[in-house]
């Protein structure tokens, strides 16, 4: 069983939600990330979405811009991600979704990618600029590896548009509570349970949501009808700070409280 699957079944079968976190890898150098990320996990992480740093992050905000920009400049490349992916492994079994874009993919081949990155244990791919319709090239060598394809759905996606997306989708669902880029809000989407209710009808899939959530009582208010959600702004800026470790313990606490 892929090891996103199994963590969603045994968070649902503990009652618990689940804190999907996201950091740039490489930034603002491998070594520090690679620190950053360990401490992150170890504070209490359920799911890391490793950031591709590229040159065009059309979806995110200036935090995780910037941060593309540091981990480019230091030579992070899609290689070194998948080997920051094997030493993690190493000592971890918390599933590793790659987050980015489909340039670096595509450069890389879809078919080494989903080869090597299976080698070095990952578990799935989440791509934020490729269509669905386009997407059956990676979703094919993902399947044959075992890994997932991992949806974005956003609040002006159709019904029906949503009902196709997820009937090929696996692992979870990313959800983006606000149209616009990634980043921390000051509140929370009014409209996200009507949203998730209806995502409901279209999918069994577990629901992660995400693009806002900056503190623990944001992300457990979020979580109320969700089963996880995701975090990457605020975290790449406590990772800045030094305090990614106390950020994922807080937003732990708020939502197991």
């Amino acid at each position: 069983m892929n090891r996103l699957t199994k963590t969603f079944h045994d968070l649902k079968a503990s009652g618990r939600k689940g804190l999907v976190g996201y950091l740039t890898a490489g930034d603002p150098d491998l070594a520090v990330s690679e620190a950053n990320i360990r401490a992150a996990i170890e504070a209490g992480l359920d799911v890391l979405e490793l950031g591709v740093p590229f040159s065009d992050p059309t979806a995110d905000g200036p935090t995780i811009q910037e941060a593309s920009m540091r981990a480019l400049a230091a030579g992070t490349n899609l290689g070194a991600v998948l080997a920051l992916v094997g030493r993690i492994r190493r000592d971890h079994a918390i599933p590793i979704v790659l987050f980015g874009y489909a340039n670096p993919f595509f450069s890389y081949g879809f078919a080494a990618l989903a080869a090597d990155a299976a080698a070095a244990g990952a578990d799935g791919l989440l791509v934020v600029d490729l269509p669905f319709e386009e997407s059956a090239e990676l979703r094919g060598p993902l399947a044959k590896h075992g890994l997932c394809y991992v949806p974005l759905i956003a609040p002006t996606t159709s019904p029906a548009r949503a009902a196709a997306t997820l009937a090929e989708a696996q692992g979870f669902v990313y959800y983006i509570m606000v149209t616009g880029v990634t980043g921390a809000r000051a509140a929370l989407a009014t409209d996200l349970t009507e949203h998730l209710r209806a995502l409901r009808g279209v999918t069994t899939l577990p629901i992660a949501v995400g693009f806002g959530v900056s503190n623990g009582a944001q992300a457990k208010a979020a979580s109320q009808h969700a089963d996880a959600v995701v975090v990457g702004s605020a975290l790449v800026r406590a990772a800045q700070e030094q305090r990614v470790a106390e950020l994922v313990r807080e937003l732990r606490a708020g939502l197991d409280g």
